[in-house]
């Protein structure tokens, strides 16, 4: 295990070697500097955990290098020693960004507690750091897989609106990724200090529901023996995404309603109003514009909702970037369970593209999960896939003229599914090519010659 590095800083020479030598025998590594210029020499060289850095060093200031090492290694933790400390200088260093001000002579127990406390606190930060780092990961937008025309507008949006404070309603099919998408704008947003608290609305019952939202107050319905602290206040300066908001019942989007415009709400059973400082993100799969006009969804709550919407295509829409998520999901699997699974075969990728995918991304992400932990080789071919996205695959009409294996080259076996594939393309972009290239990761040159090699003209298919 390796030791704690320490950085003492001091212009007495005697002071330096014998607190250095004291240092040592307490299991720290340390390293000495007698100026300014030579204490950043050393930072600049490798890290330091805690530097203990006196005042006065001669014709430099420690307020100058505890400043420096502010800026340039806040990782660091420095301690401020001095010989004339008043509480006025103490004060100035903490406020300076010093962890500790220490008065000379400074006492073994009271050093060792000090440097102490200084490692514990650079571990919190570089746990909290990791922490971010991982959150970063897992919830921004790098891990929003999609090169697809139709995700680009989807990425504007929530660079343009993250930093805001208006409320936002993500629609689309289930399992579209709506839930990242919410995180993803916290992530960017001036609140990613602050709380992000998810409900899942339609998992909930009314009566539960309102509980959950807004908390209770001890015996304000039969099973309450304590009081409950809501979502709303738990995300107070933070995110609150309320997920399946199209499942709420008239009554809580009365509430709802309330909360949107003035951010107050009473627990239930209680008289006390709270104020909050909360951004709300909902998201639902319901058509809300046809609920409106059934009576179901109230119009002024929806209008209230609806002040930024961000509609996430279906996968089905965005099948160019089938290859690309599924790749991704693979190499999560793999890192996760330690399965030599490298990639997957022409023909699965072409089975993949060709399904229907009614449980959208989500949906993919358990395919290739079940295919890397269940399939025997390096390569995932079509028969690691279930049997309904194989079906897919094996129904292709395309396929239906292939010559038997051996009887023909594998360019001629893959000029159908390619023809296909394309086809399909241009068909949903109505054979605009500019659109049908981006969507495909090709540039139109590329487009062109496959079309006329393939046979492929303006709104026909050219058997």
């Amino acid at each position: 295990m390796n030791k704690p590095s320490l950085l003492l800083v001091d212009d007495d020479f005697q002071v330096l070697e014998s607190m250095s030598d004291w240092l040592c025998t307490q299991g720290l590594d340390v390293d000495v500097a007698m100026s300014s210029a030579d204490a950043l020499q050393l930072l600049s060289e490798k890290p330091f955990d805690v530097l203990l850095v006196d005042v006065r060093l001669g014709d430099d200031d420690g307020f100058d290098l505890l400043e420096k090492c502010r800026r340039n290694w806040p990782s660091s933790q420095v301690l401020m020693m001095t010989g004339y400390g008043t509480p006025d200088s103490a004060v100035e260093a903490i406020r300076a960004g010093a962890f500790d001000y220490l008065t000379k002579p400074l006492i073994d127990d009271e050093l060792m507690m000090a440097i102490e406390r200084a490692l514990s606190q650079r571990k919190v930060l570089t746990e909290n750091s990791n922490l971010k780092a991982q959150l970063d990961r897992a919830y921004g937008m790098d891990n929003i897989v999609g090169q697809d025309t139709r995700m680009k507008p989807v990425f504007d949006m929530i660079h343009s609106i993250a930093d805001t404070r208006a409320t936002v309603l993500v629609t689309g099919e289930s399992g579209t990724g709506k839930s990242m998408i919410a995180r993803a704008i916290h992530r960017h947003s001036g609140r990613v200090d602050g709380p992000f608290v998810e409900v899942a609305c339609g998992a909930l019952p009314e009566s539960l529901l309102e509980s959950e939202l807004f908390g209770h107050v001890a015996g304000a319905f039969t099973g309450a023996a304590t009081d409950k602290v809501g979502k709303f206040l738990q995300a107070d300066g933070g995110t609150v995404f309320l997920d399946e908001i199209g499942t709420a019942s008239p009554a809580m989007q009365v509430k709802l309603l309330r909360v949107l415009q003035e951010l107050a709400f009473e627990a239930v059973g209680g008289t006390k109003t709270y104020k909050v400082d909360v951004r709300v993100i909902l998201a639902t799969n319901d058509n809300l514009v046809e609920a409106v006009a059934r009576g179901d969804f109230r119009q002024d709550l929806y209008y209230r909702i609806n002040v930024v919407n961000i509609e996430l295509p279906s996968l089905r829409q965005r099948t160019s970037d089938i290859p690309i998520l599924a790749q991704s999901f693979l190499e999560q699997v793999r890192e996760e369970s330690g399965r030599d699974v490298k990639l997957f075969s022409d023909e699965a990728i072409f089975a993949l593209q060709r399904y229907s995918w009614p449980g959208n991304v989500r949906e993919l992400q358990n395919v290739v999960e079940r295919a890397v932990l269940l399939g025997k080789g390096e390569v995932i071919t079509p028969a690691d896939l279930p049997v309904e996205v194989r079906s897919t695959h094996s129904s292709n009409p395309s396929m239906a003229s292939v010559s038997p294996v051996g009887q023909q080259t594998l360019k001629e076996a893959l000029e159908g599914p390619e023809r296909q594939i394309i086809l399909d393309v241009l068909e949903s972009n109505s054979w605009n090519r500019n659109l049908t290239a981006d969507q495909l990761g090709i540039n139109r040159t590329t487009l062109y010659k496959k079309m006329k090699k393939l046979r492929l003209e303006d709104g026909q298919f050219a058997i």
